[in-house]
């Protein structure tokens, strides 16, 4: 996904502050007994909280068989995106797994395993416009509204894209969301699973989905800098779960099937 970071000089700075380790992340980890994962539980369906206020999603999932194979106890740790790079500099958490988009400004502050996933930015479209707008490039006119997250890369690819456009920032994706089910947004820029989620479980006969992908996103885990063994622990669990099956069985669960949206109702 999803996101871009503007404070790159600050995050620089808590690069220089960051607490520094007696050894690699990997070995204070299983020292510890606790492997802990950062993450902002807002990104369906990377992570969300169900009603009874657990964190679910993918991302826990994966996160839950990475500590299996640590041999250790699994916290997640629910954090703001626009604080969530600066949490694991200063050591709230050993690892990001937050659908976090890799981007050159990121990996100056932070070190990314291999993606884990692709994804890229679609449209959610009013449903007066079916008929008008059938591309994403239509969208390139003053005429139109259109929305992101503040801070994420659908902002980014919505200014770069579309920069005829009016555009509106929300705090939250269902902020925006509602924003274009009521009218008062033309169209909402984000990447196409949270976007295929919030289609099919509010937009049915209200939004029109434009799900061909315009951008493409490789999707990583960050760690701090300085830590080649949790580095390489993450690039060879990527490769074992894919290949056992493992990483199938999750992305299937939550991206295949929409059975977990019972959970949020």
């Amino acid at each position: 996904m999803k996101r871009w970071t503007l404070l790159l000089l600050p995050l620089l700075l808590l690069l220089a502050l960051a607490p520094a380790a007696m050894g690699d992340t990997l070995d204070d980890i299983k020292e510890r007994g606790v492997l802990r994962v950062g993450m902002e539980p807002g990104y369906m369906p990377f992570e969300l909280t169900n009603q009874k206020g657990e964190i679910i999603g993918f991302d826990p999932d994966v996160a839950k068989r990475m500590a299996k194979k640590l041999g250790v106890k699994l916290e997640l740790v629910s954090t703001a995106w626009d604080g969530i790079i600066p949490s694991l500099m200063t050591g709230k958490f050993d690892i990001i797994m937050s659908g976090m988009t890799i981007t050159d400004e990121r990996a100056e502050v932070v070190d990314f395993a291999k993606p884990y996933i692709i994804i890229g930015q679609t449209v959610l479209l009013r449903k007066d416009l079916a008929g008008e707008v059938t591309s994403y490039k239509a969208l390139n006119d003053p005429k139109y509204k259109i929305a992101s997250k503040l801070g994420t890369t659908g902002e980014f690819a919505a200014k770069e894209t579309f920069p005829k456009a009016q555009y509106f920032s929300y705090e939250t994706e269902q902020e925006a969301v509602m924003e274009v089910v009521s009218g008062k947004i033309d169209a909402f820029i984000y990447d196409s699973p949270y976007n295929a989620v919030a289609f099919a479980e509010k937009g049915q006969g209200k939004l029109v989905f434009l799900d061909e992908p315009f951008t493409e996103e490789r999707i990583g885990w960050a760690v701090r800098k300085g830590n080649p063994k949790m580095l390489a622990f993450l690039n060879n669990f990527l490769e074992e779960i894919k290949a056992d099956g493992t990483y199938d069985k999750i992305y299937t669960k939550w991206f295949k099937d929409d059975t977990w949206l019972k959970e949020l109702q």
